[in-house]
């Protein structure tokens, strides 16, 4: 039992992941311009869209795992909130990407002490109770939250509402393992072992995955660039499509020994 995986496109391979109850439709916009240069990969998390949920066992080194499987080797892995922390628990496996594209990502999704840009826990607690009384509504619910900040919020929730609406609901059991990798992962002191060359996107007014989190996670990391939206929230890459792949393919264009 394997991964649903899409492969558009020729070129090098970038491999797309989505976040926590959507699918990789999402990328469906960026489509026309990545296939034309890049071998495109398109997998959907276990439990979402149309993989299995028992494609991979549900942690975030399962999941890390299942996605390398299906991955082409030397791939640059480009990864959406959660799974912008599959990509990263992948290369600290030693699964090899090329390179890390990390958007609206962050080492440590809940609050602590010693970090205050996350969410509450208790943010998290409110979902997974939501879980056993339905499922589709919660994943809803959160998808506003993911928008909240964003001036384009309304007309950005019907379009991933479009994007998303020729897929399977998400699996409660993989809705509720996401959940518990999000409240429990802490990649804090890993970070200085993720030596290959990454781009980290940030949105200014992103409230679920703060820039400062964002900012923090570049300065961890030993090969790192930044690259902010001033007026975007969690999904810069649907707010600001032609900017994205602008900064997206400077990146990629870089010659490895200058990366």
């Amino acid at each position: 039992m394997s991964l649903h995986v899409e492969t558009r496109g020729s070129g090098p391979g970038l491999v797309l992941l989505h976040g926590w109850g959507l699918n990789s439709a999402i990328w469906s916009p960026l489509l026309p311009r990545l296939e034309q240069r890049f071998r495109v990969v398109l997998a959907d998390l276990p439990g979402h869209g149309r993989s299995p949920a028992g494609a991979a066992a549900p942690t975030l080194a399962g999941w890390a795992g299942a996605v390398a499987a299906v991955a082409p080797p030397g791939s640059t892995w480009l990864g959406w909130s959660l799974g912008g922390q599959v990509a990263m628990t992948a290369a600290l496996a030693g699964h090899e990407p090329r390179r890390l594209v990390l958007v609206a990502t962050t080492p440590r999704f809940v609050t602590a002490p010693d970090w205050p840009c996350g969410v509450a826990a208790g943010v998290l607690r409110d979902f997974a109770a939501a879980l056993g009384v339905d499922h589709a509504k919660t994943v809803r619910d959160f998808l506003s939250l993911q928008l909240r900040g964003d001036a384009r919020a309304a007309s950005l929730l019907r379009t991933l509402r479009e994007l998303l609406a020729n897929a399977p609901l998400p699996d409660p059991a993989a809705l509720a393992a996401g959940l518990e990798i999000l409240a429990a992962t802490d990649l804090r002191d890993r970070l200085p072992a993720l030596e290959l060359p990454t781009l980290v996107v940030t949105g200014a007014r992103d409230r679920l995955t703060p820039a400062a989190a964002g900012h923090r996670l570049a300065a961890a990391l030993p090969a790192a660039r930044r690259l902010e939206f001033a007026d975007a929230a969690h999904a810069p890459f649907l707010t600001h499509p032609e900017e994205f792949l602008a900064g997206l393919e400077e990146f990629l264009d870089e010659p490895e020994a200058a990366a």
